[in-house]
């Protein structure tokens, strides 16, 4: 159980998915991957609220039973195993909630009255995730994000721009890329959200006509970056603004905040906006009782 995944759906530990299933047919559902550190899940809150907004936008039935029981079910094995080693360092794991619409006839058109299906895959991190991360070599992904405003700011299944935009990053051996849309504004990191670091003011993209408003985003704009008297500006960006920025940084579920190193020809060192956030988010895991 430490190194094997654990897989539920619906409640009920699963290898395999019933079928069809409108997910896996139209990408027709939304997901959450949610960091649990000693069986305890991290801004659960965030994470519960984006996704009751997607399931509205998406005209589900309400999910919030589903999630609370997949988040309980994941929290108590993840505590177990915790306890069981004794450990004196802390076990990261990562949940990843994915909700579909579940059942439904052929063709796009969703059934009038279906049910969520609920599928929670449980799986073991490194503990140096909980850590400061190595500054990021960043490219710019010559994949672009659709515009969708119906779709934006939620976390819905359909990622196959990631996908490919992650296939570019592992060929030219970069940690991460910028992804733009359309007209060539900077959206966000391939797996996570951008800040950039200008004039003591972070700037971030308002997420109006795509991409993912992430739960880490969230905390800095609402709480850390506040705390640290920084000003928090979401406005469009640009490829050459990255380039000019006193230092850039993102954030995901996983990795908490982690600073850039190089983008295009341009270097960083010292972070030290990037790591007064993440200290500011290692605070948020010792005020809830994480380490």
């Amino acid at each position: 159980m430490a190194h094997a995944d654990l897989i539920w759906v619906d409640g009920k530990l699963a290898d395999s998915l019933p079928l069809p299933d409108r997910g896996l047919a139209f990408g027709d559902g939304l997901f959450e991957t949610i960091l649990l550190v000693d069986g305890k899940p991290v801004l659960v809150e965030f994470h519960r609220q984006r996704l009751a907004a997607g399931a509205r936008r998406l005209n589900f039935q309400s999910v919030s039973e589903g999630f609370d029981q997949a988040l309980e079910l994941a929290c108590d094995a993840a505590a177990d195993v915790h306890r069981s080693r004794h450990a004196d360092t802390s076990e990261a794991r990562a949940l990843r909630i994915t909700v579909t619409r579940g059942e439904g006839p052929r063709g796009y058109a969703p059934p009038a009255q279906g049910k969520p299906r609920i599928v929670s895959q449980l799986s073991s991190l490194a503990p140096e995730i909980l850590t400061w991360q190595a500054p990021a070599r960043l490219g710019v992904s010559s994949i672009g994000l659709s515009t969708q405003p119906l779709l934006a700011g939620i976390k819905h299944l359909n990622r196959l721009e990631q996908v490919l935009a992650a296939t570019q990053c592992r060929e030219q051996g970069l940690d991460e890329a910028l992804m733009c849309d359309q007209q060539g504004a900077v959206i966000s990191v391939v797996a996570g959200n951008l800040f950039v670091v200008s004039d003591g003011c972070l700037l971030t993209s308002p997420l109006v006509q795509c991409g993912v408003a992430g739960t880490r985003r969230r905390a800095i704009i609402e709480r850390w970056a506040p705390a640290l008297g920084l000003d928090v500006q979401q406005q469009q960006i640009s490829v050459q603004q990255c380039r000019e920025a006193d230092e850039l940084l993102f954030c995901n579920s996983l990795q908490g905040v982690r600073g850039v190193a190089q983008l295009a020809g341009r270097s960083w060192t010292g972070n030290p906006v990037a790591r007064a956030l993440h200290g500011q988010y290692q605070g948020e895991l010792r005020m809830r009782g994480l380490p």
